[in-house]
């Protein structure tokens, strides 16, 4: 098993075992490993039956990865204001991913058009700002989004502005992502 396995293994286990014991189950094991105290930031996303059913993270690494992966594995279980919170029942068909994020990069762009020659589908998870607004998708969105126009009206649409706004003031950053994500569940 090679490192990138190791560590995907363990993450998605922490992001697991933290949702079913703030669920009042049992959780798996798992091994804890010093780089998991290195500040990180990450995002957990749930599904069920290919549907989102929960999605929480961090853009920036504010506490250690394990903290990080602990908190919005919860928070994505419980918080996302999308989504019921999710009941214990639910848990054996919900399929975790947990993507640990690069650092973001600030875009330089001219226009609207050249960010999006600039943007690169299925690579790039962008964060857009303006004023007090702001929204991110991550780089899996493309898979839904693969055309960067609907992908950047979209990412717009979240953070709170018209599809069709545009601004020289609007901030857009990039980053990647390492992505683990759960085998699908055997019964639904």
């Amino acid at each position: 098993m090679n490192v990138a396995d190791i560590q995907g293994d363990a993450l998605l286990a922490i992001a697991r075992n933290a949702i079913a014991a703030r669920l009042g189950e049992a959780g798996i094991e798992y091994c804890t490993y010093d780089w998991l105290r290195v500040p990180a930031a990450t995002f957990v996303t749930l599904t069920r039956q290919g549907a989102l059913r929960g999605c929480i993270g961090s853009l920036e690494p504010h506490r250690s990865l394990l903290d990080d992966v602990v908190a919005n594995a919860i928070a994505a279980a419980t918080r996302d204001h999308r989504f019921p919170q999710l009941q214990a029942s639910e848990l054996g068909v919900t399929r975790i991913e947990v993507s640990l994020l690069s650092q973001s990069m600030a875009m330089q762009f001219t226009s609207e058009q050249d960010v999006l020659a600039r943007l690169r589908p299925g690579i790039d998870g962008v964060v857009l700002q303006y004023g007090h607004r702001r929204g991110t998708f991550l780089p899996q969105v493309w898979e839904s989004l693969p055309e960067p126009g609907n992908f950047l009206a979209a990412l717009k649409q979240k953070a709170g502005i018209p599809a069709d706004f545009w601004n020289e003031d609007i901030q857009l950053s990039r980053y990647t992502v390492t992505k683990w994500k759960e085998m699908e569940p055997d019964h639904v």
